[in-house]
Parts: C-alpha cells; structure tokens; sequence
C-alpha cells in the first residue's frame, strides 16, 4: 500500500491559527488520502507557471488573483454539492461528504469507487462565501483515480460543481500548486475568505518508491465566476 505524505493536521495548528478555526471550523492542513499505487505513468504535476508568478501577485487569504480581474459574482446560498465537473481533464463525478477523523486529518472518499470525490461537509458548501474543499484520491490500488490528472490544469480553466438546490457553480481556476508535505501552505489555502472560493487537493508533488508513499499534494485555488441553473 502506498500514501500520502501528510502536512499538519489540524490539532497541531490550533494555536497558530486560531482564527481560521473560529471563521470556518476548518485549518486540517492536509488530508489522508491514502493508499495510491504506483502507476505506469506518474500523474501530471504543475508547471511553475500555473502558479502566481510572485510574491508580490499572489493574493491575500480572502482575495482572488489581481492579474484575473474577475467580475464579482455575488455569493450563493448554501446548498449540498452533489457532482464535480471538470471538462479540461474528464472528470464527471459525484460528490460524497468528508469529516475529520480523530487525528485530525480530513478523512479520504472510500476506494471503492475510483469515480468518486468528497467535500468537506463541516466546512463552506462550494458557490457559498467562504473556502470550499473537495478532495479525491489520485490513484488506488486498481488504478488511477477521480484526480489523477488534476496537476494538467491551467489557469483560467474552469470547475462545475452541482448542487442540491438544481443550480451549478462555476469556478475559474487562479492557480495550481504542488507542494511538499514540509512546506504545505495551511493558512493560504484553508485561510477564511469573504468570497466564494474552491480548493481541488489530492496527493502529488513527486513520489517515493522507497517509502511508496506520494510527497505532499496539488492544490487547486479557484474562484466563483458563474452561478447557473441545471
């Protein structure tokens, strides 16, 4: 069995980030997806350019990419999200409700379904003000899974995601990151945000055949731009 390399979970980050505990209920900073294979091919990682191209362009915890100049999308009600949908990479799957465990570490969608991607239901609902997560396996032990080739996005790329209440919100994407477990960004990428935000994250950032375990995770940081009806 291979698996994730894990950044901090969320008991060691209560004193450091309290803030972010009290506005979302969510600062896990990282996830326990576990149990990948060693696939023919590794999964695609970003390029350097998909992310923010300095320090001085990334944005603020709350804020979108200053190089985007999106139109402002009002926020939409809360509502449980029911299917991914990203046409870039093929992935059409539906969504499961994720809760932390009790080491802290938000729990993985079940192997059993490779097509399947989880939410973190204690957290922001995805179109909602506040920083959504969904999270998916990248490979299992019968082959690769729902996020396998989410290190191929590129900015500018979209992200549907159905909800319950028969709306879709859309997401255009800002950045894509990978990111070693030492050096996973907890506060930027579970930090608080007054707009509706995505986070799309699954193990990556290189592999250990040693220890046949992934070294860290893709990030996906996304922003509302759309809201439709289904």
């Amino acid at each position: 069995m291979t698996h994730c390399a894990d950044p901090q979970p969320v008991k060691s980050l209560r004193k450091r980030l309290p803030w972010a505990l009290a506005c979302l209920g969510l600062c896990t900073g990282g996830l326990l997806i576990q149990h990948g294979m060693d696939a023919p091919t590794p999964p695609p990682q970003p390029s350097a350019a998909e992310g923010f191209t300095s320090v001085e362009a990334a944005p603020a915890v709350g804020e979108v990419a200053a190089t985007s100049a999106p139109p402002k999308v009002p926020a939409m009600a809360p509502a449980t999200p029911t299917r991914v949908r990203i046409t870039a990479i093929g992935v059409n799957a539906p969504l499961t409700a994720l809760a932390l465990q009790s080491n802290g570490h938000l729990a993985a969608p079940t192997e059993s379904n490779r097509n399947l991607a989880g939410w973190y239901r204690n957290g922001t609902a995805p179109g909602a003000a506040g920083t959504a997560v969904i999270a998916g396996h990248v490979d299992t032990q019968a082959g690769p899974a729902v996020f396998y080739n989410l290190g191929a996005l590129k900015k500018g790329m979209t992200v549907d995601v159905d909800r319950a209440d028969h709306t879709t919100a859309v997401f255009s994407i800002d950045e894509v990151v990978a990111y070693s477990a030492s050096e996973f960004p907890s506060r930027k990428v579970y930090g608080g945000t007054t707009q509706p935000e995505l986070r799309l994250i699954t193990c990556g950032a290189g592999f250990d055949k040693a220890r046949h375990e992934y070294l860290g995770n893709v990030v996906v940081y996304a922003h509302l731009t759309a809201a439709r009806k289904l």
